[in-house]
């Protein structure tokens, strides 16, 4: 008992002897503590010279507030245009009268503004180790723009907050404010701050100083204390509970025990260690209260709690350490807890990144999991089934059904309605042609026929020759009733080789038509006509290319103008192209050879071949070029009225107007039709 009282004396002595040494401390300008900080300042063309002097003269007014060192707060300077610089960085410098000569010796960059590329820059080089960046130690970017962003901001400034970078955003005179919002930290009462000119960026620099100088180290848990943070501004010291003493690191703390002095005293060392090694073991003995782990100390223990528990401040109970509650984890969605530590997971629809932090949308659809049977429709870890244009979605949500308007509307077809996907046609008996006003019926349609021209673009023909067989087209063309519901004209060019001028469903007026005809261009070289027959059979005269449906029966007349010999073989396709039911004509000039214009011309042959001797004459070509299918004008027994008489001008003027009425009435009783048609469907689903 005796030996156990003297050593709480000498403990006692010990203890105050500790307590007596001298602490360290500085005078601070402000007392911010240590503090990492980087000015991110925006030098584009659009900062003026007096403005940017502004800006060096804010930084240096700044720099000297605060307490700088490198034990201190450190300083770094990046200035940012269509390029990212480093002036310099934390640790390049550790006092004011450096920082300063530094910022004097700037010159601005002078370009663009991608904000964005220079907030990405400090996150990866700023903020780095490399660059004096330290652990436990608050980052401070202060960002001083006066435009818009020409990149995008938020993302990356999101990724920098998320990082435990503080982010201050000043905007100047031009600057936007909802591209400083998104750039920084919250309260934006506190973090963003906008000016009219550079002239009073001081004001913020005041501002600034007071929220830097603010910093509560112990509530943002940015200190080593063992058990107590005392908070001063920017700073802190360490204290321990009651029972407990601070260590000389200034931060652990050790139990203490008050016990009365013997009247002997310990003389060295040696005789404290003596006396004390028979020191009661309360950790072995059960004679604690500690949760988790006791550790003896000298006549008394300390209280430890297994990792991922934190000691509770009576010093015995342990609680888990919640990192997802203390947010300090990078989970992008979902953060699950364990005692010192965190797995990350996601909402419902999302997949979990190989990265374990992010997380990406199931896209059901693209992985082909769905049982849609047109169109599926995706969101996050689901889907809906829709249909194509012209179908229904069945009540099982996954099928569709086509729409059949023939049954659905009052289509006024003549003969009879077909119906196609959103849209129907009408159609004639066989030997009957469709008329103007797409339902009636009859057997001559005059001027409505799908014309494709190939015309011979080789050498032999000449500049100055293809130039009147331009003029011969625009003759035939001014002969058509060209429009979408009328007549539609294509032109495919051949030499060696075949080119599209125009398709069929290119132009719908005979204008624009003849536009395209002379802005053509000559391709010369060589008489490949077997070749541009193909072309004509296989593409110009496909439903792709503007030609309308054989169903419709609508006439297909090709035109084949040349000036010499092939020199490849026309007869397959040109037998093809009248077997598949296009009517052709040949037209040909100066060397052109009989046998094959009579060969690629439909019987009979003295309606659809052609011949003049030279370019001169083939405008005589065109006027007595018929491009119809009524008998009776192709021989001229159709009766030829004089347009400007005044009875035919009245009777014009009558049919016009019974037109336009019965096309006025066909338009209200389709769209009541459509209404009803759609009241049916959405009372179907």
């Amino acid at each position: 008992m005796t030996t156990r009282r003297l050593c709480a004396g000498v403990a006692w002595l010990l203890l105050n002897m500790a307590a007596a040494r001298p602490q360290a401390g500085s005078e601070h300008k402000c007392k911010s503590g240590p503090v990492d900080l980087v000015f991110l300042i925006d030098s584009s063309r659009s900062v003026r010279p007096h403005e940017f002097e502004s800006m060096r003269k804010f930084m240096i007014d700044i720099l000297d507030t605060l307490d700088v060192g490198l034990n201190a707060t450190r300083v770094g300077v990046v200035q940012y245009s269509s390029q990212v610089r480093s002036e310099f960085s934390l640790n390049a410098y550790g006092a004011v009268s450096s920082m300063v000569d530094a910022i004097r010796r700037i010159v601005p960059l002078a370009q663009g503004t991608m904000t964005g590329l220079a907030i990405r820059y400090i996150i990866n080089n700023a903020f780095s180790q490399q660059q004096g960046d330290r652990p436990q130690v608050p980052n401070v970017a202060l960002i001083v723009t006066d435009g818009r962003p020409q990149d995008r901001v938020a993302e990356v400034a999101a990724e920098a907050r998320h990082g435990g970078i503080e982010i201050f955003a000043v905007g100047v005179a031009r600057a936007d404010m909802a591209s400083l919002r998104a750039m920084a930290s919250q309260p934006f009462e506190d973090h963003v701050f906008l000016v009219e000119t550079f002239d009073l960026i001081h004001q913020f620099g005041l501002h600034f100083q007071d929220k830097l100088c603010a910093i509560d180290l112990c509530a943002e848990g940015k200190h080593d204390c063992e058990q107590v943070c005392v908070s001063s501004p920017g700073a802190f010291t360490c204290d321990c509970r009651p029972g407990f003493a601070l260590n000389p690191d200034n931060k652990t703390c050790a139990r203490t025990y008050a016990f009365r002095f013997l009247s002997r005293s310990c003389t060295n060392t040696f005789e404290i260690l003596h006396l004390c090694r028979s020191v009661l073991d309360f950790c072995s003995s059960g004679n604690h209260t500690c949760q988790h782990e006791c550790v003896s100390a000298l006549d008394g223990f300390q209280c430890r709690c297994k990792d991922g528990y934190r000691l509770m401040d009576d010093g015995a109970a342990c609680r888990a350490i919640d990192l997802c509650a203390e947010d300090k984890h990078d989970c992008a969605q979902i953060c699950v807890s364990s005692p010192g530590a965190f797995t990350c997971n996601c909402w419902p629809g999302f997949a979990l990144n190989h990265d374990n932090k992010t997380c990406t949308p199931i896209d059901l659809c693209a992985e082909g999991k769905h049982n849609c049977e047109q169109t599926c429709v995706s969101s996050p870890g689901a889907f809906t089934c829709d249909c194509q244009p012209g179908y229904a979605l069945n009540h099982d949500k996954k099928t569709c059904t086509q729409l059949d308007l023939c049954n659905w509307l009052d289509h006024g077809c003549e003969h009879r309605c077909v119906s196609t996907p959103g849209s129907f046609y009408c159609a004639c008996p066989h030997g009957q042609l469709l008329q103007e006003d797409g339902k009636s019926c009859g057997t001559c349609k005059s001027a409505i026929v799908d014309l494709v021209l190939l015309i011979d673009g080789s050498k032999s023909v000449r500049p100055h020759n293809f130039q009147l067989v331009k003029k011969f087209v625009n003759e035939v063309v001014d002969t058509l009733d060209v429009s979408e519901y009328g007549t539609r004209v294509g032109l495919v060019q051949y030499s060696s080789r075949v080119r599209t001028e125009f398709t069929l469903g290119q132009f719908h007026s005979a204008d624009d038509v003849k536009a395209a005809v002379m802005k053509m261009a000559y391709m010369e070289k060589g008489t490949m006509t077997g070749l541009a027959l193909q072309h004509m059979l296989e593409r110009s005269f496909s439903e792709a290319e503007g030609a309308r449906p054989p169903a419709r029966g609508i006439p297909r007349i090709g035109l084949v103008f040349t000036d010499g010999r092939s020199q490849d073989d026309i007869s397959e396709f040109a037998k093809k192209a009248k077997q598949a039911g296009i009517v052709m004509y040949a037209v040909g000039v100066g060397k052109a050879l009989e046998e094959e214009l009579r060969e690629i011309a439909s019987e009979p042959l003295e309606k659809h071949f052609y011949y003049a001797s030279d370019f001169s004459a083939i405008s005589t070509i065109a006027l007595n070029l018929k491009l119809n299918v009524c008998p009776e004008e192709s021989q001229g027994e159709i009766e030829v009225k004089d347009p400007c008489a005044c009875e035919n001008l009245v009777e014009f003027q009558q049919a016009t107007m019974n037109n336009l009425e019965r096309i006025t009435q066909s338009m209200t009783a389709m769209s009541a039709q459509l209404e009803q048609l759609e009241q049916q469907l959405l009372n179907r689903k």
